[in-house]
């Protein structure tokens, strides 16, 4: 079932004026690909593409950081780790703008303060909706934690499969690549890393 937001915002970006030199790039690379950008199949093609992709790339006009803005002092005393496990996410590679579809586990020990869990998937999903590489989206997450919260650690593992790799070129499929970052304690602590390690599962 779609969240009626997500709905909402499908429908406001189906409304999206396309300039015509863009339609027209794609219906250039129809061509080149081999096909007839005329024909009825692929006659509205251009429109939807153009759409597609404002939509992946949403990420460009936000700031993930904003979503840490708003943070709890009440925290009944908790100052253990809090942590994301399994978020699901879709990023597009910036080598061949081909799907990188995976999971990511965040985890951070809080300092002063924490904040609302869902936040921690907006940051992710505010990096990983632009033209990306898994190293610099984990980096990027990873730091906007580290620079907005200001907590004891931070430490996020990142598992996704390349459609540059599994679609094109060496076309393996099922390999899944796993990047990492950590930060204050589960750098410097090892008892820390491997606890924080073991919540994630891995």
């Amino acid at each position: 079932m779609n969240h009626p937001a997500s709905e909402e915002r499908t429908l406001e970006l189906e409304k999206i004026a396309v300039p015509a030199h863009v339609e027209e790039a794609i219906r250039t690379l129809i061509r080149w690909s081999g096909d007839d950008p005329e024909r009825e199949g692929l006659f509205d093609t251009p429109k939807r593409v153009a759409r597609a992709w404002k939509e992946y790339c949403e990420g460009y006009a936000e700031d993930p950081a904003y979503h840490l803005s708003r943070i709890f002092h009440e925290v009944g005393g908790y100052d253990e780790i809090v942590l994301l496990k399994g978020i699901p996410f879709q990023s597009h590679c910036e080598h061949h703008m081909a799907p990188i579809t995976g999971v990511a586990h965040i985890g951070y020990l809080p300092g002063d303060y924490v904040v609302g869990i869902s936040k921690l998937a907006r940051v992710l999903h505010g990096f990983a909706r632009r033209l990306q590489v898994q190293e610099r989206l984990t980096a990027e997450v990873a730091d906007c934690i580290w620079d907005n919260l200001h907590p004891r650690g931070v430490a996020v593992v990142i598992e996704a499969t390349h459609g540059c790799m599994t679609g094109r070129g060496v076309r393996t499929p099922d390999v899944v690549m796993k990047t990492s970052r950590m930060m204050g304690v589960f750098r410097d602590d090892e008892k820390s890393r491997k606890e924080v390690l073991r919540l994630m599962g891995l």
